[in-house]
């Protein structure tokens, strides 16, 4: 699969087969997360990779939007280090190409996978914090449920001319 067909054909996948994804497949998508660009190289990422149903029970108390963990194989909670961001308010931006890059290795191996988001809403991001016992510095960002599809998506017209603007506005 080339990376425009990734880019174009990747939708939110909510539904799974309950078909187990190997911790070899886990891995190479948090390799890939980790080569995603971030402002001046800091790379504040770091991941937490869970399966306990337990905790995704927990999460689905406090995430309104988060059903769909309960019935993922695998779950990864994308996080930042504040002392290591470049400065103040990169760190989501630095995991937003993190998160967007296991999204897109996900769907060119074969698996569901879509963006829950934890930041900026605040009690999310305080209920989260508190969940995994995380040190002050570091910050949820997103968790991405995975697993494998139990459903297919559409391909939408997304391509909107009226939104391009040359020179200026």
């Amino acid at each position: 699969m080339d990376v425009f067909e990734a880019i174009m054909n990747r939708r939110s996948i909510r539904q799974y087969s309950g078909e187990r994804i190997s911790d070899e497949q886990v891995e190479r998508l948090l390799k890939a997360a980790m080569y995603a660009p971030s402002a001046v190289d800091k790379q504040p990422w770091h991941f937490i990779v869970f399966r306990n149903m337990e905790t995704r029970k927990r999460i689905v108390e406090f995430h309104p939007n988060a059903s769909m963990l309960t019935e993922a194989d695998t779950v990864i909670l994308v996080c930042y280090d504040e002392n290591l961001q470049h400065d103040e308010g990169y760190g989501p931006v630095d995991c937003s190409a993190a998160t967007q890059n296991i999204l897109l290795a996900a769907h060119a191996m074969g698996l569901g996978a879509v963006w829950v988001g934890i930041y900026p809403r605040q009690n999310r991001i305080a209920a989260t914090h508190r969940l995994f016992s995380l040190p002050e510095n570091i910050k949820p960002f997103s968790m991405i449920s995975l697993g494998y599809p139990a459903e297919k998506k559409f391909f939408p017209k997304r391509f909107k001319r009226e939104r391009i603007h040359y020179e200026k506005w």
